[in-house]
């Protein structure tokens, strides 16, 4: 007899006023609320067990897959793989002792399902050691809800996790990346390939719940050219290489898709795996200096070229740069290089060089309007055709903030020019009929399709005579 049958003829023990064709009906009812792929009828007969509130308690007599998995299932047994994995954490009970927790996301052929191993089992030996894709076996673990009544796999004193070198139907990490242009809203537990667009940020800030809090924020180009944010909550730079080229390679295992203020984001956390081509050392880079700004703090912020017309934007904390000028061809050891963000500090080096007729001038540089492209970075040169407008905008948060924009053309098309916060003082003191050089603008996506350019802090607006 199979463990379906086991089961059912279990419930209609226990409930006698129920017929099989009862059941069947509440089997399928089930499988269409939670979705197609999720549950099988095995599964649904413990769902709907504990609706009635029957206990069907003795422990399946096979190995389970992750799509069969309820809450309050107890000594489980399975076979799977490693998605992401997070540091062990410690933690106080109410009394005061102390536990450490640690979280893995696992998949096999069908689903993915989020495991706690609890304590002693938080650092079993050689946990450090599993990587993405490593097959293991789960023994004996048990099963609960969490927030979001997911079930979630628990391995504490009486289970126990091993790595395992069988053969397996269970697909390779490699088997189950997904370009970001394949990649649908809702979707979680995803391991995700694209490049590096644009910068790689940290920032720090403090939560709703008064805590400290860091991320990683970053662009991704996927194979259709176009681009997605990421934002990786818990981590910070020290995860990442120092040294990171344009255009470079990434892998997130442990990502999900949702909707974000501008459009669909990808979000990871803490046990997100990142992956990215570079290297620890940093390499020279060789530019021309096409604009000087200051930030409120007093740094310096630079906007350079290289020879194959690839902008940088060069973060000075070390004023070491306060001795060049504009159109200066410079090279630069930087402590750190992420795509196109350069970081200077008191380890870097930077020297002048002779003039360099390779790397192009800002006059050779700049972009007509009519090749501007969505999430590329230019510099363009134009007439302003409308009075510079400045308004409020409110932020999910709460927060007003100030936007500035202004209508601007050259002799091959118009296109919108806007600017957050301090970049939004930029445009105002731009006035109607006046011809201005601005470096350093990003394209972006806008209403109805249009393209429009957006000031970044490497801004600098210069008006011609």
């Amino acid at each position: 007899m199979s463990e379906f049958e086991n089961l059912l003829n279990k419930l209609l023990e226990q409930k006698s006023e129920l017929s099989r064709s009862d059941i069947e009906e509440m089997i399928k009812q089930k499988k269409e609320k939670i979705g197609a792929g999720y549950l099988t009828d095995q599964g649904a007969i413990f769902l709907i067990a504990s609706d009635f509130g029957v206990s069907l308690s003795e422990p399946l007599k096979v190995e389970m897959g992750l799509k069969d998995l309820y809450a309050g299932a107890k000594e489980i047994s399975l076979e799977t793989r490693v998605l992401s994995m997070s540091p062990a954490k410690q933690f106080s009970r109410k009394d005061g002792s102390p536990f450490y927790l640690r979280t893995m996301t696992v998949y096999d052929s069908n689903s993915t399902a989020s495991v706690k191993l609890w304590d002693e089992k938080a650092n079993i030996p050689g946990i450090e050691n599993i990587k993405p894709g490593d097959l293991i076996k789960i023994i004996k673990a048990y099963v609960k809800s969490d927030l979001n009544g997911e079930p979630t796999i628990n391995i504490g004193s009486g289970s126990n996790l091993e790595t395992i070198d069988n053969e397996s139907d269970i697909p390779n990490i490699d088997n189950i990346t997904k370009d970001i242009s394949e990649l649908k809203e809702g979707q979680k537990d995803l391991v995700i390939s694209g490049t590096i667009n644009g910068m790689i940020t940290g920032m720090e800030f403090t939560n709703s719940r008064g805590q400290p809090g860091k991320a990683l924020r970053m662009k991704l180009k996927g194979k259709d050219g176009n681009s997605m944010k990421v934002v990786l909550w818990g981590q910070d730079e020290s995860v990442i290489p120092n040294m990171i080229s344009q255009d470079a390679k990434v892998r997130l295992l442990g990502v999900k898709v949702r909707a974000g203020n501008q459009g669909t984001e990808i979000h990871g956390s803490e046990s997100t795996i990142i992956e990215i081509e570079g290297g620890k050392e940093t390499e020279p880079i060789i530019t021309r200096i096409l604009s000087i700004s200051t930030n409120e703090k007093g740094n310096k912020m630079i906007l350079g070229v290289d020879k194959d017309k690839k902008l940088f934007n060069i973060n000075d904390f070390s004023n070491s740069t306060n001795v060049f000028n504009e159109g200066d061809v410079i090279e630069l050891m930087p402590s750190k290089a992420y795509g196109n963000s350069v970081t200077l500090d008191d380890n870097s080096f930077v020297r002048k060089l002779d003039e360099d007729n390779t790397i192009p001038s800002l006059s050779k540089l700049r972009t007509k309007i009519n090749d501007v492209k969505v999430d590329e970075n230019y510099c363009i040169e134009a007439i302003v055709l409308k009075v510079p407008e400045r308004r409020e905008v409110q932020t999910k948060s709460g927060e007003s903030i100030a936007l500035s924009e202004m209508f601007v053309e050259d002799d091959t098309g118009q296109i919108w020019v806007k600017g957050w916060r301090n970049q939004a003082r930029l445009i105002e003191k731009c006035e109607l009929g006046e011809i201005i050089s601005i470096t350093g603008l990003n394209a972006r996506a806008g209403l109805e399709g249009r393209i429009e350019l957006f000031l970044t802090s490497f801004s600098k607006i210069t008006k011609k005579n």
